[in-house]
């Protein structure tokens, strides 16, 4: 019923600095060496120079936990990458300010599945070599990068993130240093935006809730977002003073928080609605209702209690949702798939999505806008609620810390006749000032940046805009399209490329691989099971793989293994002509089979709206 990705192979992932984690560790391992990264060298240039002023630099080492643990007069607790499960307890801030980092991280350690893929198994003992690695999410691709376990410390305390007192789990610092790598520095770390951290830990597409404008049931947006395994974080607004301060209700300003879970408990003879939030800080919490140690939570006779409340300084707390949303501004809700709190997703609803890779706007000096670069999608059905959401995510490169202004600026339209004809490119004509039915709708994209839309049947198109410098970026466009037998039937999955305006029956799985216009045997049989064969036939009859001397179909002409674009259209053509009769005549069965029953014959199978096997009651007579 969502938007699935794709699953995430060693062949898509790209080394950073070409550094290859399992040659790298296997020669420390032949010469009994522990790994020293020359690419983010244990030196203050790593650090930056903005986070070590005031800073004693004499007393700054870089230590190895297994070193560390051994040089403290203390008794020796062995190192550990992660201790039992991971746990947003594991975490606690250091001198950095990437509290939108932690927030996010924080958020990500409630879904082991998606955390796993940044993880991976590793170890302080089985096969050790002082290097560590880690995914992240970058502008379309995942990217691994290699770190050495060598922490900078002053003294006895670590300057970024420190494993939690008395349990030596070292996953949260590594994993900060790779980031602090992939961004250049810790000090790149310092300050940032929730939505990039978000989006580098999973690849999904975030959903920004303006709290003071927020639904009414906010209580029920949240519960439904954690039940989908969404990330949620949310932000305080600035305080009275530049930088992070902690109020008299316990918040900070200007501060990232998790939030990890929503309850309705009941409250003297009423219900109170409470959500509950983490600090990244690990102890600085909210003093207000529903705090730790509050009268509310003496008051309440409420079951739950128990499981709910627990009065610890691990930066955790609850709050009511409507002190929630007075001391909060934004709510940011993340998923592999578009979260919309107007409707959501039905059984009958799916998202599709159309990725466009490695464009490039080119930057514009005269003032006026260029519209050379345009993006086509089809809007085939009405459905309830946002239906389609445009996700821009700008290449790092493209940004720079002084720049107040957003590197890029976009419309949609949508396309009246006669401009439909039009399938690469619209004319100038089309963007006149003096048209007044181009419904354009003017944006402004940070480095991501998402907007839901609720728009009727027909044509549309994106054009992006860049107001000054050339700008890198990816545009994902998700659709919501009903999901059923009788529209997977007649192609509705199937959705047209803009720059090859003759594939309109490529499907959208093939047109977006991380490998390009180009599959292989093993891509084609994954693809088939997914387009043809899902809700149509029993999973058991699953299109079996080709054997190694056989081609992958008889459509391709070259012979090399694989089907390029053209080849794959024709097959593709052929197969769907295929599937439209096996689908008519099973109607045909039904109907048939449905007609009998009508006539007291014999007892028909239930159909769709009903369990599968049962048997419908008997007519009644009039």
């Amino acid at each position: 019923m969502a938007y699935n990705p794709e699953p995430l192979s060693e062949t898509s992932v790209i080394k950073f600095n070409d550094q290859d984690f399992h040659s790298l560790r296997d020669r420390c391992l032949q010469k009994h060496l522990h790994f020293e990264d020359e690419t983010f060298p244990a030196e203050a240039s790593s650090i930056g120079g903005e986070l070590l002023q005031g800073k004693n630099l004499s007393n700054l080492e870089w230590k190895r936990p297994w070193v560390r643990a051994n040089s403290l007069s203390l008794p020796f607790v062995p190192p550990h990458f992660i201790l039992d499960d991971a746990s947003r307890f594991d975490i606690e801030q250091g001198i950095a300010g990437d509290c939108w980092f932690l927030a996010a991280l924080g958020s990500l350690t409630q879904n082991p599945q998606c955390l796993q893929k940044i993880l991976m198994d590793q170890s302080f003992s089985h096969q050790y070599a002082g290097i560590f690695r880690f995914r992240f999410w970058q502008y379309g691709q995942w990217v691994e990068v290699v770190v050495d376990d060598r922490l900078p410390t002053i003294g006895r305390d670590y300057l970024f993130v420190r494993p939690r007192k008395g349990n030596q789990e070292f996953w949260p610092c590594l994993l900060e240093k790779a980031y602090a790598k992939l961004r250049g520095s810790y000090s790149n770390l310092h300050y940032g935006y929730i939505e990039n951290a978000l989006v580098d830990l999973t690849g999904g597409v975030v959903t920004t809730v303006n709290l003071h404008s927020s639904p009414s049931d906010l209580l029920m947006a949240v519960k439904m977002a954690a039940e989908t395994g969404s990330l949620m974080t949310c932000a305080t607004p600035n305080g009275p003073t530049a930088g992070a301060q902690v109020m008299k209700n316990g918040l900070v300003s200007q501060h990232a928080y998790t939030v990890t879970g929503a309850e309705k408990i009941q409250y003297k003879r009423g219900w109170e609605e409470i959500i509950r939030l983490w600090n990244p800080w690990g102890k600085t919490e909210w003093r207000g209702r529903w705090g730790d140690g509050s009268r509310e939570w003496q008051e309440t006779r409420d079951r739950r209690k128990i499981q709910l409340y627990e009065n610890k300084e691990d930066g955790e707390f609850w709050m009511s949702c409507q002190d929630f949303q007075e001391n909060f501004s934004c709510l940011f809700i993340c998923n592999q798939f578009p979260i919309t709190l107007d409707h959501g997703i039905t059984p009958h609803e799916r998202w599709h999505l159309i990725m466009f890779k490695n464009q490039v706007l080119l930057g514009n000096t005269t003032g006026a806008p260029r519209r050379e670069t345009q993006y086509f999608f089809d809007v085939s059905e009405l459905m309830r609620g946002h239906n389609v959401v445009v996700s821009f995510t700008v290449r790092p490169q493209s940004l720079k810390a002084e720049d107040e202004n957003f590197p890029i600026r976009f419309q949609v339209f949508k396309v009246r006749q006669p401009f439909q004809q039009f399938q690469e490119r619209l004319p100038p004509t089309f963007f006149s000032p003096f048209r007044h039915d181009i419904q354009g709708i003017e944006y402004e994209v940070n480095s991501n940046f998402t907007k839901s839309f609720h728009l009727i049947p027909g044509h549309y198109v994106v054009v992006p805009s860049a107001p000054r410098e050339k700008t890198e970026y990816l545009l994902r466009i998700f659709l919501k399209m009903p999901d059923s037998d009788r529209y997977r039937a007649f192609g509705i999955l199937r959705l047209v490329l803009p720059s090859s305006p003759g594939n309109g029956l490529i499907p959208m799985s093939f047109l977006c691989s991380n490998q390009g216009l180009d599959i292989d045997a093993t891509q084609l049989q994954n693809l088939l099971n997914q387009e043809l064969l899902t809700g149509m036939v029993s999973p058991r009859a699953c299109w079996s793989q080709p054997q190694p001397d056989t081609p992958p179909a008889a459509t391709s002409l070259k012979v090399d293994g694989r089907l390029d674009q053209e080849e794959f259209g024709r097959l593709w053509r052929r197969l769907v002509h295929c599937q439209v009769w096996l689908v008519l005549c099973n109607y045909h069965s039904y109907f048939i089979k449905f007609s009998k029953y009508l006539l007291g014959a014999q007892p028909c199978t239930r159909v769709k709206g009903h369990e599968k096997g049962e048997e419908l009651p008997a007519p009644r007579s009039r």
